[in-house]
């Protein structure tokens, strides 16, 4: 009979690796979709993370790093809320951006809202034009090699100010796993409670674990804010 903890391990490998048609995997290719190729639940995810960064206290004339924006999932979302050139939008893929404005966000709407974004596969967020009040990374550190996610909060850490606080999911093990050896965008990494605090405190991060936040693939939600 398989133990509490196979079968714990067995649900990690299952949530990082198994995947379906409606979902992401390592065999997807770009021609599935804007929608598929962030990972589906468009719907679903979209809202959640509105949701969850308006119960934060994000405002419409705070400074929003969306970290990872891709087709704009969250961007059609958070870009007719804020003012305009409050959302700044990070993503290594400029044709996912394209595709979110042309086909998700509007022209219309990006005129008027004028949000801003910056193409990068080293998280350039120097080249930005404001200071972030708040930042978000929603599956991006569930895709990173622990050297991608240093470097990752680093680079924030630059241009963050005193108040800034940065929201990250990620994928929670007990004990640490033996993830790709490289990042990569239709692979799943894990980290535990401490390996994300220690990956904070490594560049003036202080973390707060909050956990579950009904994520449809359980990635848990963690606070980083600048060390006093």
């Amino acid at each position: 009979m398989m133990s509490l903890k196979e079968m714990a391990k067995r649900r990690l490998r299952q949530m990082l690796h198994v995947y379906t048609d409606d979902d992401v995997g390592a065999q997807l290719v770009d021609n599935l979709g804007h929608r598929a190729y962030v990972g589906g639940f468009w719907e679903a995810i979209g809202r959640l993370q509105f949701k969850f960064m308006i119960e934060q206290g994000l405002e419409p004339q705070h400074a929003f790093f969306d970290i990872a924006c891709g087709s704009l999932r969250g961007g059609v979302r958070f870009i007719p809320y804020l003012e305009p050139r409050c959302y700044l939008g990070l993503d290594i893929k400029q044709e996912l951006i394209d595709i979110g404005i042309k086909h998700e966000l509007g022209e219309k709407l990006f005129a008027l809202k004028k949000p801003e974004f910056v193409v990068s596969d080293s998280f350039e967020f120097n080249r930005f034009s404001k200071q972030p009040d708040f930042a978000l990374a929603q599956s991006l550190f569930t895709h990173l090699t622990e050297s991608d996610i240093l470097l990752c909060l680093k680079n924030l850490r630059e241009v963050a100010k005193p108040g800034t606080r940065f929201y990250v999911t990620f994928f929670e093990t007990d004990d640490p796993v033996k993830n790709p050896v490289r990042s990569d965008p239709h692979a799943g990494f894990a980290y535990t409670q401490k390996q994300m605090s220690e990956f904070g405190d490594a560049h003036g991060w202080v973390a707060r674990y909050i956990g579950d936040w009904n994520h449809p693939r359980q990635q848990r939600m963690l606070e980083y804010c600048i060390k006093p």
